[in-house]
């Protein structure tokens, strides 16, 4: 079957699914295969639980008219996405970078919904999966769509802009993220550059933190949108203000205080508010939309717990972002404990890099520090105020966190370490 007859089926589809556990009546069940399952077997599934369509690729589940046998589910899923991401022909904003993806991308999305129907990726759906079915959630009273893009090999961020065909990009920042694929720092910026490469070739429009020099001098001969300190020649001038205890900032006449802790978010925020500023968002509605956004799923949260005060930031960790938040954290008044776990895809960089967030523990501004994780656990450190756990299982075996009163806690580290579970 071409793809225009299966995006034809599609749009009288109310939903796209690729788990029969969350199957919604008339959808479009795509039966994706993973090291440990093979989607094809719950095509059959799926139709009695309320699917319209199972897209399979193995000729024993095409067992109806309502299978659709294809050579490859996974391509097939984003050659639609491509092609629906064509068919509405809406502007469509990317964004990559090593830190702030997700931050930032809610941020933009609160803040053009002050004017557009937006339709915006779900969490942290940013790979060859989730970015195909976020264009695939945009229907045509989507006037804006905004998507993430996560990579951690070179030229992933490539083949995602050729399912997405991106109008504008932005790159937060370059950072110690993925080495273990990347390799080195040069090569994170030479692989989130894909994202520049697509969109010069294209003499699209690139949105660009004049503060940072390294994107400045790459997208220089590039169509862009900059923005910088008022004093700077940037299209859009924001000034910083301060981040104690919630970052603020400025823009013209009209100041702005978020929800959201550290000096490294300004540049997040900064980004939303010049993109709203590109598209014609009036500067109170921006600043209604940076009020009023709460950041959740453990990205710097603050908690109040008892007599403590929790900064959650526990959703991802890599050296860059880890030492922002150390720096920021260390401004906090009063007692402070930060408790760190492991960052994981730093490949051949991970001894060196866990020994340098140590030592910028040590000799930090921070009361107490509990380090949690095998490469941590390894560094070499010797103070009376820093303790090593080997895993999490070791902490909560030998540490009572009950003891922690009236104090700041920091809680950081990757995904893997799930160091939320702190706060039970």
């Amino acid at each position: 079957m071409e793809i225009a007859q299966i995006h034809a089926l599609f749009l009288a589809c109310k939903s796209v699914s690729t788990d029969t556990r969350k199957i919604t009546h008339n959808s479009m069940f795509f039966a994706l295969k993973g090291d440990n399952f093979n989607g094809n077997t719950y095509a059959k599934q799926a139709l009695e639980s309320g699917a319209s369509y199972a897209i399979v690729d193995e000729a024993e589940f095409n067992i109806s008219d309502k299978t659709i046998l294809v050579a490859d589910v996974l391509e097939t899923l984003q050659t639609l996405a491509s092609f629906h991401r064509s068919y509405l022909k809406l502007p469509i904003i990317a964004l990559t970078g090593s830190n702030g993806k997700t931050t930032t991308k809610e941020l933009i999305n609160a803040v053009l919904r002050q004017k557009y129907n937006t339709s915006a990726t779900i969490g942290n759906l940013n790979n060859h999966i989730g970015v195909p079915l976020t264009l695939l959630s945009m229907n045509e009273a989507t006037e804006i769509g905004i998507v993430e893009m996560g990579a951690n090999h070179k030229k992933e961020i490539e083949f995602l802009c050729h399912i997405a065909k991106p109008d504008f990009g932005y790159i937060t920042n370059f950072g110690k993220a993925h080495l273990e694929g990347f390799g080195s720092i040069e090569g994170v910026i030479e692989a989130k550059s894909e994202m520049y490469n697509f969109l010069i070739a294209h003499d699209n429009t690139i949105f660009v933190n004049a503060n940072d020099s390294i994107q400045t001098e790459k997208t220089k001969d590039a169509k862009r949108f900059t923005f910088g300190n008022s004093k700077s020649k940037s299209d859009v001038g924001i000034d910083f203000l301060n981040a104690q205890p919630f970052v603020s900032c400025k823009i013209e006449t009209i100041e702005v205080t978020s929800q959201l802790i550290g000096d490294y978010n300004f540049n997040n925020i900064a980004a939303a508010i010049a993109i709203g500023n590109y598209f014609k968002v009036e500067n109170t509605a921006i600043k209604t939309a940076i009020e009023q956004y709460t950041p959740t799923n453990n990205r710097s949260q603050i908690i109040k717990k008892g007599s403590n005060n929790i900064i959650l930031d526990a959703y991802n960790a890599n050296p860059t972002s880890m030492r922002a938040a150390l720096l920021n954290f260390e401004k906090q008044i009063g007692q402070k404990t930060a408790i760190l776990g492991d960052m994981f895809e730093l490949g051949t960089s991970a001894k060196a890099e866990h020994q340098n967030i140590a030592d910028l523990a040590l000799n930090s501004k921070i009361d107490r520090v509990i380090l949690v994780g095998e490469n941590f656990y390894n560094v070499e450190i010797n103070a009376e105020h820093i303790t090593k756990y080997k895993t999490y299982s070791d902490l909560e075996k030998s540490f009572d966190i009950s003891e922690i009163e009236n104090q700041t806690l920091l809680i950081k580290g990757s995904r893997g370490m799930a160091l939320e579970r702190i706060l039970n």
